[in-house]
C-alpha cells in the first residue's frame, strides 16, 4: 500500500471512531459533545477519502448506514437462540404467584429480581460477529423472523461495531425498537406539513418505519433502539442480568434509565405502581413492567414452556386503548367561543377510569379520521389528558352512517358559527351574548388593558353568573349594592369600591372599548388602530370588508373577524346597552391619554416600526410597547428590513445579529429613553 493510501486508511479509520463515538454521545447518552455542523463535517471529510478510496469503503463505515437499494421483499433470518415471548400478568395476585413459585423451585426465601419498563415498540435480534453488525431480524415466530438488517443499520443508536477491544466472537443482542414521544410528535408534524397522513401512535409509526422494504424510508425515521438483554452468545457474560445489560451498555447501547434491583413480590407490585405513576412523563410509550429472575444461572434450572421463560413475567399496566361506540357527535362551545366536536361514547373503561365523551378536536380531524355516529372507534386516553378518538372501525360502520357537519347556527345562543380563513377551528361569533363564553367574555372585558375595572376577579365573576346576577358585561353596570353583599367575601367596604371601580370604568377610550369587546382577532394594537381610522364607533360598526381591509395592518382575515361580530343581532344589542349605561370617550385623537395620564401620541414615532428584545431595567416589555405606541411607532415580533428600530436590553439574542445585518438602527435603554423623551418633547 502506497504511503498516501496507509495515510487515508488511518485517517479513515480514525473519522469512523469518532464520528461513532458522536452518534453515541448523541443518540445513546442524548449528551452531545459536538456541534451538527462539525458532526456534519467529519462525516464529509470521511465521505471524500471513501470517494477518493473505493477499497476502503467498509459495511461498517458509518458512511454506509443507509446503502442498500430497495427490496423486493424481506428474508428469513434464524435466531440462535429462540426468542420466547413472556407470560402476562394482569392481577397483583398472579405476581405474588409468580413469586411464589420462583421461591419454591428454586428453595429461598426471597427472589432478587431485574426490573425494566416493557416498551411498546417493535422487537428485534441483533448478531454481531467479532464486534461487527452482521444480521438483525424481527421476533417473527420466535425461531425464525424477517431480515431487516439494511434497516438496523440506518438506525443510529445501534452501533455497527461494539464499543470494546475485546468483543465476543459471536453474540445476539436484542432490544426494542421505538419512536420516542417527542420525536413522534415531529414526525407527524412534518407529515402533515406535507399533506401526508399521520401515524396513529408511536408504536404502529416504528413497526412500520422497521419493516420498510426501502431502507432509504426508515432512514427518515426517528428510531431509537432500547436493549433489554442477550440471545446466545460464544463468550461467557456477567452472572447476572442487571451485569449483562451494564455490559450492553459499556459496548455502545442504549439501556433503559429506569431498569432496578428488585427483591421480592412486594418490591415487584411497588415497582409497577411507580411506573404507573410515571408513565405520563416518560418520553416512550411502555405497557407494562418486565419482572426477570437477576440471576441468570437460574435460569437453566427454572427452564420454559413452549411460548415463554419460567422466569420472567411481563406484568400489563392499564390499558389506555379501547374500543367503543360513538352514540352521537356534538358540538361543544368552549369559553372563548372555539367549537369543539365531542365524541358521546357508550361507557368503556380506559386505564382503570370510565370515558363517556371523547374530543375530536375539530372539523379537519373529524373529515381525517373520517369518525360518524354509530362508528365503532378505537379511544385512547394518556393520564388526565382529555380522552381522544384515536382511529375508526370502518369494517364495524353501520349502514347509512353519514359524514358529520359542524351546525351553521351556535347550539347554546343561535349565533352564527364560522370558520376564518386561516384557523383550524370554528368559533360561534355571539361573543358578548353567547351563555357558554360568558365567564370568559366577562373576564376579559374587565381586565386592565380592557375596562380596566380593580377588584373584579375570576372568583367574584364566578359567584355573578352562578347567582345570574351577570348575564352579559351590560348587567355589570346594573350591580346594586345588595346585590354584591349577598356574595362570599363581599362586605361593605369592598362592595362600596367596587362599585366606585364600575362606575369609573364608565369613562373610557374607544380604544379600551373595542378591544374589551373580545373580537377575535383583535387585540390592543388593532384597537387602537380601528379607533383611529374610523374616528367614531358607528363608522365602524356599519363598515363592510372592503373598507376594514383599508385600515393598515387590518388583512382579509381580520376584516372578516371584525364583521362577523358585529353583525350578529345579540352583539349589537349588549353593545348598545354599553352605551346606555353610560359608556363613553372622546375623540379618538386623545385614545393614548386613556385614565391613566399618559402622554397624547405624538407624531415624532408614526410610521416607525420596532422590535423589542433581550430584558430592560426600567421597563418591562408591556411598558416598552405601551410607551412606543402611545407616540404612535408598532411594535412587532420579528426584525425585518422594514424594521426601524431594535430595542435590546440584556441577553438580545438572534434579533441583534438579525438587526446588525440588515442595517438596523440598534438603541440601548439609554438610547431608547432619549428616543422617548424626544417623541414627547
Amino acid at each position: 500500500m502506497a504511503p498516501s493510501d496507509t495515510a487515508a486508511a488511518e485517517r479513515a479509520e480514525a473519522l469512523r471512531r469518532e464520528i461513532e463515538y458522536h452518534n453515541h454521545r448523541y443518540y445513546v447518552l442524548d449528551d452531545p459533545e459536538i456541534s451538527d455542523a462539525e458532526y456534519d463535517r467529519l462525516l464529509g471529510e470521511l465521505e471524500a477519502i471513501e470517494a477518493e478510496h473505493p477499497g476502503l469503503v467498509t459495511p461498517w463505515s458509518p458512511t454506509q448506514r443507509v446503502g442498500a437499494g430497495p427490496l423486493s421483499e424481506f428474508a428469513e433470518s434464524s435466531h440462535d437462540e429462540p426468542m420466547l415471548s413472556l407470560a402476562n400478568a394482569f392481577a397483583e395476585s398472579e405476581v405474588t404467584e409468580f413469586d411464589r413459585r420462583l421461591r419454591t423451585a428454586l428453595g429461598v426465601e426471597s427472589v432478587v429480581y431485574a426490573g425494566e419498563p416493557k416498551l411498546d415498540g417493535l422487537s428485534v435480534n441483533l448478531r454481531y460477529e467479532d464486534g461487527r453488525l452482521v444480521a438483525a431480524g424481527t421476533r417473527g415466530d420466535g425461531q425464525v423472523g424477517e431480515d431487516i438488517t439494511a434497516n438496523v443499520r440506518t438506525i443510529r443508536s445501534i452501533p455497527l461495531m461494539l464499543q470494546t477491544p475485546r468483543p465476543p466472537q459471536r453474540v445476539e443482542v436484542r432490544g426494542e425498537v421505538v419512536i420516542r414521544r417527542r420525536d413522534f410528535e415531529r414526525l407527524n408534524a412534518a407529515r402533515l406539513k406535507r399533506d401526508e397522513k399521520p401515524f396513529a401512535n408511536p408504536r404502529n409509526a416504528a413497526a412500520g418505519s422497521l419493516r420498510q422494504l426501502d431502507p432509504r424510508v426508515t432512514a427518515q425515521r426517528p428510531l431509537t433502539l432500547f436493549v433489554f438483554g442477550i440471545g446466545a452468545s460464544s463468550d461467557s457474560l456477567a452472572a447476572d442480568h442487571l451485569g449483562v445489560l451494564e455490559e450492553l451498555a459499556d459496548w455502545g447501547f442504549r439501556v433503559n434509565e429506569r431498569v432496578e434491583r428488585i427483591v421480592g413480590a412486594e418490591g415487584l407490585l411497588d415497582y409497577h405502581d411507580r411506573l404507573i405513576a410515571a408513565r405520563d412523563g416518560l418520553d416512550y410509550e411502555i405497557d407494562g413492567a418486565v419482572y426477570k429472575v437477576n440471576d441468570r444461572q437460574a435460569w437453566a434450572r427454572l427452564g420454559a414452556t413452549a411460548r415463554a421463560p419460567r422466569w420472567a413475567l411481563a406484568h400489563k399496566l392499564p390499558a389506555r386503548e379501547a374500543t367503543t361506540v360513538v352514540e352521537a357527535i356534538i358540538p361543544s362551545v368552549g369559553r372563548t367561543g372555539v367549537i369543539t366536536p365531542v365524541a358521546a361514547l357508550q361507557d368503556v373503561e380506559v386505564g382503570g377510569v370510565t370515558v363517556s365523551r371523547a374530543t375530536l378536536h375539530n372539523l379537519d380531524e373529524v373529515h381525517r379520521k373520517d369518525v360518524r355516529e354509530g362508528d365503532t372507534v378505537m379511544v385512547r386516553r394518556a393520564g388526565d389528558v382529555i380522552p381522544e378518538v384515536v382511529s375508526v372501525v370502518t369494517g364495524r360502520r353501520p349502514a347509512g352512517a353519514a359524514p358529520w357537519a359542524m351546525p351553521a347556527q351556535c347550539p347554546v345562543c343561535g349565533s352564527e358559527v364560522t370558520r376564518l380563513d386561516d384557523e383550524a377551528a370554528h368559533r360561534c361569533m355571539g361573543g358578548l351574548f353567547c351563555p357558554a363564553q360568558r365567564m370568559g367574555a366577562l373576564i376579559h372585558f374587565v381586565s386592565r388593558r380592557a375596562m380596566d375595572i380593580d377588584g373584579l376577579g375570576e372568583k367574584l365573576i364566578a359567584q355573578l353568573v352562578e347567582t345570574e346576577r351577570v348575564k352579559t358585561v351590560v348587567d355589570l353596570y346594573r350591580l346594586t349594592r345588595a346585590d354584591l353583599l349577598g356574595l362570599e367575601r363581599m362586605g361593605e367596604k369592598s362592595a362600596t369600591n367596587l362599585l366606585a371601580a364600575i362606575e369609573a370604568s364608565k369613562a373610557t377610550t374607544l380604544a379600551r372599548f373595542l378591544y374589551a369587546l373580545g373580537i377575535n382577532q383583535v387585540g390592543e394594537v388593532t384597537a387602537r388602530t380601528l379607533a383611529t381610522h374610523f374616528g367614531a364607533l358607528p363608522a365602524l360598526l356599519e363598515a363592510d370588508e372592503a373598507a376594514l381591509e383599508e385600515v393598515p395592518d387590518v388583512g382579509p382575515v381580520v376584516a372578516q373577524s371584525i364583521t362577523r361580530f358585529f353583525r350578529q343581532p345579540h352583539n349589537r344589542e349588549v353593545i348598545d346597552g354599553l352605551l346606555d349605561a353610560g359608556l363613553h370617550w372622546d375623540d379618538p385623537g386623545r385614545e393614548g391619554a386613556g385614565r391613566q395620564g399618559e402622554a397624547a401620541a405624538a407624531p415624532a414615532l408614526d410610521g416607525l416600526t420596532f422590535v423589542l428584545t433581550g430584558a430592560l431595567s426600567g421597563y418591562t416589555r408591556d411598558e416598552a410597547r405601551a410607551a412606543i405606541e402611545s407616540r404612535g411607532g408598532r411594535v412587532t415580533g420579528s426584525v425585518s428590513s422594514r424594521t426601524d428600530y431594535l430595542v435590546a436590553g440584556d441577553d438580545p439574542g438572534s434579533k441583534r445579529d438579525r438587526a446588525e445585518s440588515l442595517g438596523v438602527t440598534i438603541l440601548d435603554e439609554a438610547g431608547f429613553r432619549a428616543l422617548l423623551a424626544k417623541a414627547t418633547a
